[in-house]
């Protein structure tokens, strides 16, 4: 949980991205995860406004584009906090949609036009400062029963990190906070995603064998809206009795999954700590919790030797 103006690790998962947007009151967009960088992949969830890549951060690496300095067109902000860079990540796409048909929302909005004259530094500053974002982004802390003091990071610890990848005016940008600015990747045409597709790869591929901690996300146009739009326009049309069969199928699915959505955030953010610690009372006092204590131990021992003669075996 985050005290003192702390901000808290959060779930790389699209659910939680999906639900962060609309508490920031951006209205049009969802978050999709992609499972592959195959072209097919990023063409169904198309039109894509940005890219979320969360990897193992190994300290810091030199850029493959250009890194830019200074003032740029493209809004940036350095990250100045530990943990915020999944908020400011997603904030980094909202802020750079090139759409008149996505709307911002009063928070946003006003961010933006409060920050427009600041370098990266005080845009990071801005942001980690921003009260409501922070709230937002907090409402998916972790419940614990006690609070811990931040140790700094040791080299052996795994540390991971959110950055974004936006088209602006014709080029193609990638927002890390922890660089100086925002790195130009060059310039693209209708399918930016390409681009980008091809930096991605070779990231991965420069990983080890055995580093698989990479997850990727798309800020996409919300698909309901899209999906009710080509549904009213098409409606009413015997010919298309088909093509609305499909839609409406489609609607559903889209339904299924954000009430999915909804009920695991719940499950997030609900704190379960004092009813496990009544039904540990009740135990206790039955008499039971020590021998329920001693069967997990024998149970665990056990599972140690399966999995030790299981890996030998192997």
């Amino acid at each position: 949980m985050a005290v003192n103006g702390q901000w808290c690790l959060i779930e790389s998962d699209p659910g939680v991205f999906s639900e962060l947007i609309r508490e920031f009151g951006c209205k049009g967009l969802q978050v999709e995860e992609l499972w592959s960088l195959d072209e097919d992949a990023f063409c169904q969830l198309k039109p894509i406004y940005g890219l979320i890549f969360l990897f193992k951060w190994k300290g810091v690496t030199e850029s493959e584009g250009k890194v830019l300095f200074g003032d740029t067109e493209v809004f940036f902000a350095k990250q100045v906090i530990n943990n915020a860079c999944a908020t400011q990540a997603i904030i980094s796409v909202l802020l750079n949609i090139e759409n008149s048909e996505i709307h911002l929302g009063e928070t946003l909005s006003q961010f933006k036009e409060f920050t427009k004259s600041f370098d990266p530094t005080l845009k990071g500053m801005s942001l980690t400062n921003a009260d409501k974002l922070r709230e937002v982004h907090n409402s998916f802390a972790r419940q614990c029963m006690f609070e811990f003091e931040s140790k700094p990071v040791e080299k052996e610890d795994d540390v991971y990190h959110f950055i974004a990848f936006v088209p602006h005016k014709g080029r193609v940008y990638e927002l890390d906070g922890l660089k100086p600015g925002p790195i130009d990747h060059g310039t693209c045409g209708d399918d930016w995603v390409a681009v980008i597709r091809s930096v991605l790869q070779k990231r991965i591929d420069s990983a080890s064998s055995s580093e698989i901690t990479f997850n990727l996300m798309a800020v996409v146009a919300d698909k309901k809206e899209v999906l009710e739009k080509q549904l009213k326009s098409i409606e009413g049309d015997a010919s298309k009795a088909v093509e609305v069969a499909e839609i409406k199928a489609k609607i559903a699915l889209e339904d299924e999954k954000r009430e999915n959505y909804k009920i695991e955030n719940i499950r997030r953010k609900h704190n379960y700590i004092p009813l496990i610690m009544e039904m540990l009372k009740i135990l206790s006092e039955k008499g039971m919790l020590l021998p329920l204590t001693m069967k997990v131990c024998i149970f665990g021992f056990y599972f140690l030797i399966l999995h030790y003669k299981f890996s030998y075996h192997i």
